[in-house]
């Protein structure tokens, strides 16, 4: 049974407002993980990067404790602190990707809906 069918069958009546409630709830749920989605896109880079900043202070600390300071020495550490970055640019392209998609899929959800309420609210106009 479709939403808005549902909707009407609980209400016992067809009229704009129940259609306009079926909708509004609809979109409401289907785009209830959104925001977290939106979080997650928006501050991974940034927690990433906060991990190579950690990294590469974590690698100046023990280079000042050793006495000298090859760049095999340097450059292990650096490229794992440097990982964390990437992590966090991989992780914020795909949710941000998804958050996208979720979004239009939900545009065009409600899209449809409104264009099936329509159709029933035209129909019951011509039959009363």
């Amino acid at each position: 049974m479709s939403v808005i069918a549902a909707y009407i069958k609980r209400s016992g009546g067809i009229n704009s407002e129940i259609l306009k409630a079926a909708i509004s709830d609809t979109v409401r749920v289907s785009t209830k993980g959104l925001t977290l989605l939106s979080i997650v896109a928006s501050t991974s880079p940034f927690i990433g990067l906060f991990g190579t900043v950690v990294g590469i202070l974590e690698t100046f600390s023990h280079l000042s404790s050793q006495k000298s300071a090859a760049l095999s020495v340097v450059a292990p550490a650096i490229s794992e602190a440097l990982i964390a970055t990437a992590v966090g640019i991989f992780v914020a392209v795909f949710a941000y990707t998804f958050h996208l998609i979720l979004k239009r899929k939900a545009y065009e959800l409600s899209s449809v809906l409104s264009s099936q309420a329509d159709v029933i609210l035209s129909q019951s106009t011509q039959e009363g």
